[in-house]
């Protein structure tokens, strides 16, 4: 077990992509379970999906921090692309952990537009970087993706695994943010963490991600489209488990220590975050189509076997993702757990309530 050496509590956080699905659950589970503890967010709210979605989860975030008086809530709405205004967030509020989540997300939707992704992951992350620079932290968290792993016919992925074959601009946008968070390490001993998320599912998730495209055209009765005729498997990770990671992560900074040559060795981490369990595509789907039924989401006499299509893979996608996790468990005592039927059960619940099906 690595030592921790971030007590969270007392401190101010940083939390950027704050309006974001694991943003906003990050931010609640710091309320809960480190007050006092002074948190901002900043998110630029755009409406890649639903903005209503957003400022539902703002909304939950605001009511929660009522239930914490002696910590403190603020939102910023901004863009990371405005370095003065960064620069200018981190004078004021001297962060001793930032944690960014924010970026542009979709491997698709890079597909068509590229220019979004430079300016949200590379221009946004670049001006982070600068900002711990000149104004330093105890420890930069930040996002990577199991997107970085492309086509990688290793199972399972582990962070010792060559990652230098992107097959989308996400995935290479997400690399880049660890070669930059190396480099500043580096040259300006900021202890950094990047994270490599795989395939995160639960209440108030994205609109654009799997489980909600799926369950839209079960509601409108349409033709479900099961790529890779149904063999992609994916490490489906519920978003608890993720956001539990991020906290155990943040607590446990690289520690800063120099060479023979006398310069700093860079503090510098990543970790995968994922079930370690892939699952079938195809029985994903399944699954959610009954506990939509089991919700109430949709009719008990629905027939999933009527709808599905089995198609070929789209561009961009990669057929299997599975999480070594074993240097998480080593490190901080965890491993994500959530069972699929469990998180899809929790997310078809939240469905009913909030869509009022």
């Amino acid at each position: 077990m690595k030592k921790l050496n971030v007590d969270l509590r007392n401190k101010t956080v940083l939390v950027t992509g704050a309006a974001g699905f694991i943003g906003s659950n990050l931010v609640m589970k710091l309320l809960k379970s480190f007050s006092p503890i002074n948190i901002v967010g900043y998110d630029n709210c755009n409406d890649y999906y639903d903005v209503r979605l957003k400022e539902h989860r703002l909304q939950t975030i605001e009511e929660l921090a009522k239930e914490y008086p002696q910590s403190s809530w603020t939102f910023i709405k901004g863009n990371l692309a405005d370095k003065d205004m960064v620069d200018k967030t981190f004078e004021k509020y001297r962060f001793d952990v930032v944690v960014n989540l924010a970026a542009q997300a979709g491997v698709r939707y890079s597909i068509d537009h590229p220019e979004v992704y430079i300016e949200a992951n590379i221009l946004g992350f670049y001006n982070i970087l600068e900002a711990c620079r000149n104004y330093p932290v105890e420890h930069l968290v930040y996002a990577s993706s199991s997107s970085v792993y492309g086509a990688n016919k290793k199972v399972p992925f582990s962070t010792d695994d060559k990652v230098d074959s992107p097959i989308s601009l996400y995935a290479a946008t997400k690399k880049s943010n660890e070669l930059f968070a190396h480099a500043y390490s580096k040259l300006y001993n900021i202890p950094s963490t990047g994270l490599r998320f795989f395939t995160v599912y639960g209440p108030a998730g994205r609109p654009d991600m799997a489980a909600f495209g799926f369950t839209e055209k079960f509601i409108k009765g349409e033709v479900i489209q099961i790529f890779n005729y149904g063999n992609c498997k994916r490490d489906f990770t519920y978003v608890d488990d993720i956001v539990e990671g991020i906290t155990r992560v943040m607590q446990g900074a690289p520690e800063k220590k120099n060479g023979e040559d006398g310069l700093p060795i860079p503090p510098y981490a990543v970790y995968n975050i994922g079930n370690n369990h892939p699952e079938n595509l195809l029985d994903f789907v399944q699954i959610l189509s009954e506990e939509l039924v089991r919700a109430g989401v949709l009719p008990k006499d629905y027939d999933f076997e009527a709808h599905k299509k089995l198609v070929p893979m789209q561009p961009g996608d990669v057929p299997v993702t599975f999480a070594d996790t074993d240097p998480l468990e080593r490190d901080f005592g965890f491993k994500p757990s959530t069972p699929l039927r469990v998180g899809l059960r929790k997310l078809a619940q939240w469905y009913k309530t909030y869509y009022n099906v």
